[in-house]
């Protein structure tokens, strides 16, 4: 009878190592262990020796960059999504990717079940979960972490390393860094350790070895640079009229963004379970972004258009965040989202200095701002009347006026 296969979300960090093995021989399974390019750079060096020396039969290690900037990061930055006002959702959109690949591997494989070493405390869990269950509802999920079984054997870090050495398995642990990151094309992230107290000061001078993508903006250069990013149809084409792909678009302002110390974020957050996290990140690409494709909105996106998109931000960050991004809810919001982004096409010019993206200029052939009737000056097209203002005034004053008769009538 041929052993059960499992497809096993891998990074090659002490925990999913040691997961490898544990499942292996629990489950007396054939570990499959996947790994997901989407910018992560040198932490992909040794993955393979190191997942097979650990006891997987196979890895795939997919570079799945474009995909992950195409199809995932400028769908959300269309919609504006942005998650309790700070959080652009740098390891959020990345997990439903990744499920999905997952998926994928495991039918090509023949597994029946994927696993994962997102904790029982955090969102990971049920991103990766919900899309599973969205996509392939037939496969089962191993969630180590929330199993007694595992959680008696590995009560902490210590026990984890001693298993490691036990099993010959090459891990480095190491107290250097006692904090948690995850990195991808978006962003990185920072979480627990030292970062578990909100009054820690992660921008004190002492903690400048802590960040990854960007400089201290202190130290960044103190002469501003331009850039010009090019839209078509709500999504960036280009920087400075050269035609790039998202991914190009991605890294560039990554490099931009790093180089001017910009898309530092210091933020305590909701979770979906429950609790209150606090995390901090670098998204300098993503910021430049963010900011460019607001700007671009503001000259060619109807009012009423712009209305209805923005109420259902909030919502729209909320699912990401949350692991809705295969639910019908947010298909049928991206739809929306698309239709309003058909106009949003031009050009931006931004100043970045010193960790501030400032607005320097924007042009479209599709404008809706008409400096004729917008003027001060005499409007030389008589579009707009200065006097059918009183009416307009007067109607909207009606109910305003009532309301306020009514209450000085009850006070009386």
């Amino acid at each position: 009878m041929a052993k059960q296969k499992i497809v096993l979300a891998y990074s090659g960090g002490l925990d999913t190592s040691i997961i490898l093995k544990w499942l292996k021989e629990t489950y007396d399974a054939e570990i499959i262990a996947f790994t997901a390019d989407i910018g992560q750079k040198e932490e992909l060096d040794g993955l393979e020796a190191k997942a097979l020396a650990t006891g997987a039969s196979k890895i795939y290690i997919d570079d799945l960059r474009d995909e992950f900037a195409k199809d995932f990061i400028f769908p959300m930055f269309q919609a504006g999504a942005l998650y309790e006002g700070q959080y652009l959702l740098g390891t959020s959109i990345a997990r439903p990717l990744i499920a999905q690949r997952m998926v994928e591997i495991a039918r090509k494989e023949g597994a029946t079940a994927i696993a994962h070493g997102a904790t029982g405390k955090g969102n990971d869990q049920v991103r990766f979960e919900l899309t599973v269950a969205a996509l392939a509802p037939e496969l089962d999920v191993i969630a180590p972490w929330r199993l007694d079984e595992f959680r008696d054997t590995f009560p902490g870090r210590a026990e984890m390393i001693a298993y490691a050495e036990k099993h010959g398995i090459p891990v480095t642990a190491s107290a250097a860094k006692p904090y948690s990151t995850d990195r991808n094309l978006l962003h990185i992230s920072f979480e627990s350790g030292m970062l578990e107290d909100p009054w820690f000061d992660p921008s004190a001078t002492s903690n400048k070895d802590m960040f990854v993508l960007s400089v201290d903006p202190e130290d960044a250069p103190d002469q501003a640079e331009y850039v010009e990013l090019n839209f078509e149809k709500g999504n960036c084409v280009g920087l400075n009229g050269d035609l790039m792909n998202p991914l190009q678009v991605m890294e560039r302002l990554n490099e931009l963004g790093g180089k001017h110390g910009i898309g530092r974020v210091d933020m305590v957050e909701n979770r979906f379970v429950g609790m209150k996290s606090r995390g901090v990140y670098e998204t300098p690409g993503g910021t430049i972004l963010f900011t460019a494709h607001r700007k671009m909105e503001s000259l060619t996106m109807d009012r009423e258009v712009m209305s209805l998109r923005d109420s259902l931000i909030s919502r729209y960050a909320t699912l990401v965040y949350n692991g809705f991004w295969f639910a019908p809810e947010r298909l049928a919001l991206q739809a929306l989202v698309d239709e309003s982004q058909k106009n949003v096409t031009g050009t931006v010019r931004l100043k970045l200095y010193k960790g501030n993206v400032i607005g320097a200029g924007v042009q479209s052939p599709v404008s809706l701002y008409n400096p004729d009737i917008a003027t001060m000056e005499a409007d030389p097209t008589q579009a707009y009347n200065q006097g059918d203002a009183t009416g307009f005034i007067r109607l909207n004053a009606l109910r305003l006026k009532v309301s306020s008769g009514v209450q000085q009538n009850a006070k009386k």
